[in-house]
C-alpha cells in the first residue's frame, strides 16, 4: 500500500500538469467522418504515440485504410497481461451557434453549484477519460519506474465514424495484442457519487423495410379502398409486433434470454433508481414495455423492438388526398444474452412476408447487428476492479447493465479472446456528441487515481 499511495500522491500532485496535457489534446480537431480534418486526425494520433513513448512505452501510429490506430507496449510487469482501448476521434461540432465558445479551446467552468467542469469537444467522449488511464500510468512510471501489469495501449482513431477498420486490424494482429483482460473507459458512472462497472451491453438488429404497393401514387377519391395503401398495411405490420402486455411477437424472438440472475436483480433493486424521474426528465409518466417488468430490466437485460423512423405519402405543408404508392420504416432490435441477431432478422422479415398482400411487394435493406455481450462478475478481475473503485469514491461500487452497444467489446471478446472491464467516469449530463461537452474535474481527478488503483489490485 505504501507503492500505491505514493503512486496517488503523485498524481494528486501532478493534476495541473496533467490538465495542460488534456488541453492539449483538445485542442488537435481530430474529427474523423470529415475528410478536411484527416491531418488533424493524423496528429492527434502522432501525439498519442510520442506521449507514450516519453513514459515509456513502445509506441508507434500505424497505418490503416482510414485513420491510423496507436499501439504502446510496455512488456514489463509481474501481473496479468492487460489491453486498454479508446478512441482518439471526435463528433462533429454542428451546430457551431449553439456553442458557448470554441469547442476546441478547453477551459474551466465553474457552474452556479460550485463544481468545476471542463468544456470542450472530447472532454469526455473520449479524450478525458482516456487521458485519466494514461495519466495513471505516467504516475506508475514516474513513482516505480515500471506498470504493475504488462500493458498494451490501443487507441482508434474512428470510433466516432463506423471504426470498419478496427475488426480487421484487431484479427491481423490478434498474436501481439492478445491479453489476459481488456480494460475500457468509454463508459459512465451510476451517478457522480458511486463508480459503476458495465458488465451486460445490448446487442443490435437494423432493418429498413419498403412496401410498395400501386405503381404510381393514386387519388384517394377514385381508388380508396379499391386500391391497397401501404400505409396501412405498414401500420398494420408494426401493432402486429407486440401483444397487449408488451412482449415482441416473432416467432422465436425470447429464445436464449433466461430470467435476470437473482443475485443481480437485488442488487439493481438496491441502486435507488427513480423509475418516474427516469421518465420524468423526457416528459412521460408510464413505463411502455412488457408489464411486470422493472425499467432497469427493460432497458438493460430485456430485448427491445423500437420504430425509429417511418414515412409515405404527402407530408408537406397543406393536405393532399393521396394514396401513396411507398411507404417504409426503420426497426431496430436491441438483443440480449444469447439471442441470435441472424435468426431475429430471419423471423422479422417473415412476419412482415405474410403480412404483405399478394399484389404488393417488399424489399428489406440491412442495418447492421451484432450479439448481445456479458461478463462474469464472478471472475476475480472483476471483482478487484470493483473493490478497487470503491476505496477510491468513498462508496461500494456497482455492476450494471448497458442499454446501448459499444462493438469494440464484442470485437475484443470475439477477436481476442478476453472479457471487458468496462469502468468509466463520465456522466449522464456530459451533452458528448453535443454542443457545449463537458467532463467534470472531479471525474477526470478521480479517474486518474482510479485507474491507479485498478492496475494495483490486478497485481495482486
Amino acid at each position: 500500500m505504501d507503492t500505491l499511495n505514493a503512486v496517488l500522491a503523485r498524481i494528486d500532485a501532478d493534476a495541473d500538469a496533467a490538465l495542460e496535457r488534456l488541453f492539449a489534446l483538445l485542442r488537435i480537431r481530430s474529427i474523423s467522418t470529415d475528410p478536411a480534418y484527416a491531418a488533424e486526425c493524423k496528429a492527434c494520433a502522432d501525439w498519442h504515440a510520442a506521449d507514450l513513448a516519453s513514459i515509456g512505452f513502445e509506441a508507434t501510429a500505424r497505418p490503416t485504410p482510414g485513420h491510423p490506430i496507436v499501439v504502446g507496449h510496455h512488456r514489463a510487469g509481474n501481473g496479468p497481461s492487460a489491453l486498454f482501448y479508446g478512441h482518439y476521434d471526435v463528433q462533429p461540432v454542428d451546430p457551431l451557434d449553439l456553442w458557448d465558445h470554441d469547442p476546441f479551446e478547453p477551459r474551466i467552468e465553474t457552474r452556479a453549484d460550485g463544481t468545476k467542469v471542463i468544456r470542450g469537444r472530447g472532454a469526455s467522449d473520449d479524450k478525458g477519460q482516456v487521458m485519466t488511464f494514461i495519466e495513471a500510468c505516467r504516475a506508475w512510471k514516474a513513482v516505480t519506474g515500471s506498470l504493475p501489469v504488462p500493458l498494451t495501449v490501443l487507441l482508434e482513431g474512428e470510433e466516432e465514424s463506423g471504426g470498419v477498420n478496427l475488426p480487421p486490424f484487431l484479427r491481423a494482429n490478434a498474436a501481439e495484442l492478445k491479453a489476459d483482460i481488456g480494460l475500457i473507459c468509454d463508459t459512465n458512472m451510476w451517478d457522480p457519487a458511486t463508480p459503476a462497472i458495465q458488465t451486460m451491453l445490448r446487442g443490435l438488429c437494423g432493418e429498413e423495410i419498403i412496401i410498395t404497393a400501386a405503381d404510381r401514387d393514386l387519388h384517394s377519391g377514385f381508388y380508396g379502398s379499391a386500391a391497397a395503401n401501404p400505409n396501412h398495411i405498414l401500420a398494420r405490420i408494426i401493432a402486429d409486433l407486440r401483444d397487449a402486455d408488451g412482449r415482441i411477437t416473432l416467432p422465436g424472438f425470447y429464445d436464449g434470454v433466461p430470467e435476470l440472475p437473482e443475485a443481480l436483480r437485488r442488487q439493481w433493486d438496491s441502486l435507488e433508481f427513480d423509475a418516474g424521474a427516469f421518465l420524468g426528465a423526457v416528459g412521460l409518466s408510464v413505463p411502455a414495455g412488457e408489464k411486470g417488468r422493472s425499467v432497469l430490466e427493460m432497458t438493460w437485460s430485456r430485448p427491445t423492438c423500437e420504430v425509429n423512423g417511418m414515412g409515405g405519402g404527402y407530408q408537406g405543408a397543406g393536405f393532399k388526398t393521396v394514396i401513396p404508392s411507398v411507404a417504409s420504416a426503420k426497426i431496430s432490435f436491441r438483443l440480449v444474452f444469447d439471442q441470435d441477431p441472424h435468426k431475429v432478422r430471419a423471423a422479422f422479415r417473415d412476419f412482415v412476408r405474410a403480412r404483405v398482400p399478394a399484389d404488393c411487394k417488399v424489399e428489406f435493406l440491412e442495418h447492421g447487428s451484432g450479439s448481445a455481450i456479458r461478463f462474469p462478475i464472478e471472475d476475480a478481475a472483476f471483482g478487484k476492479a470493483r473493490d478497487a473503485l470503491t476505496a477510491e469514491w468513498g462508496k461500494p461500487a456497482v455492476f450494471i447493465g448497458g442499454g446501448g452497444s459499444i462493438p469494440v467489446t464484442a470485437e475484443l471478446k470475439q477477436a481476442l479472446g478476453m472479457d471487458v472491464i468496462l469502468a468509466g467516469f463520465a456522466l449522464e449530463d456530459d451533452r458528448i456528441h453535443s454542443p457545449n461537452e463537458k467532463y467534470d474535474l472531479h471525474c477526470f481527478r478521480h479517474g486518474m487515481r482510479s485507474w491507479a488503483r485498478i492496475l494495483h489490485a490486478l497485481a495482486s
